[in-house]
């Protein structure tokens, strides 16, 4: 069934990323430590800054923010002009140059891609083309993929970093859940949760599947769920099946949700009653948009 949607779209301008062969400062980015030397204690000769651009408001402008603001791991890869991998360098945020990388590298032309993430566990590039995530959960996720000219002489950069991920937000309105569910498990086709980083799209076709408690940590009922994919072209379309489950991994309630927009660094947003008044049947719920600063904007689906 095809629910109908509302479309609420902030437009914003593109940045072009500029990668110079000199030191760049950013006036909203803090200036971090720079190491000086590479872990085997080799001389580094490049020394690399990461930030993100995060929208600040929706009059069309943006600003750098600090990549601890935003994610919790970074996962940096460089490739010589053949294809073969340079250097890789894996960080979070334990560690005091989170988001600075120094390395050695002769002179030539390369390929640095860099994927910031808040997953549990590491992001493996393979290639500028292919980036894939562990058990192919998908966060929150910001991307840098670009050309490195190295000379003869120190070089020291600071690359921006931009969202490439879509987010659902899911919002309940239900007085209250049945009380036999436990957590719902999300599955969810049509998007994509293997990284092209050189096109910023998804690569493949996925299979999707989150499960959340419909409990937090002290005992009160979640009301919201975020949900992210990697769309496969600007804007992608999902389905989505919600199956609520008791203690026991029982399935007590199944809902199908198909046609969802989704739009790179936009969040769609449903808000409504899910499980109705006797929790079997879906019942229509009201329209919401929620304006979220660190997006490009919202979309409402109705549902």
């Amino acid at each position: 069934m095809l629910y109908n949607i509302i479309f609420k779209v902030y437009n914003c301008a593109r940045l072009a990323v500029v990668a110079a062969a000199v030191t760049v400062a950013f006036s909203a980015c803090e200036k971090m430590t720079v190491a000086p030397t590479e872990e085997d204690g080799q001389e580094a000769n490049v020394t690399l800054h990461f930030g993100i651009y995060q929208q600040q408001d929706f009059a069309g402008t943006r600003s750098a923010e600090m990549l601890t603001d935003q994610c919790s791991k970074l996962s940096v890869a460089i490739f010589r002009s053949d294809g073969t991998k340079a250097k890789s360098v894996l960080q979070n945020t334990d560690q005091e140059d989170f988001g600075t990388v120094a390395v050695s590298l002769a002179e030539g032309t390369y390929t640095v891609v860099a994927v910031a993430h808040n997953g549990l566990g590491t992001a493996t590039v393979t290639s500028p083309e292919k980036v894939t995530f562990t058990s192919n959960k998908v966060t929150d996720t910001f991307v840098y993929c670009g050309s490195l000219t190295i000379g003869g002489s120190t070089t020291e950069q600071t690359m921006q970093m931009e969202r490439r991920v879509a987010m659902v937000r899911l919002t309940l309105t239900d007085e209250q859940l049945p009380a036999d569910v436990d957590r719902l498990k999300f599955y969810y086709t049509g998007g994509s949760s293997t990284l092209n980083p050189s096109t910023g799209y998804g690569c493949v076709q996925s299979k999707q599947t989150e499960y959340r408690s419909c409990k937090d940590g002290g005992g009160e009922t979640v009301r919201t769920y975020d949900l992210y994919t990697l769309p496969h072209e600007e804007s992608d379309v999902l389905k989505l099946t919600i199956t609520a489950l008791d203690s026991d991994d029982n399935e007590l309630y199944q809902y199908v949700m198909d046609g969802i927009p989704v739009t790179r660094n936009k969040i769609t947003s449903w808000t409504g009653v899910l499980f109705g008044g006797s929790g079997g049947t879906m019942s229509q719920g009201g329209i919401s948009i929620t304006l979220d600063t660190s997006w490009d904007g919202t979309i409402t689906y109705n549902f």
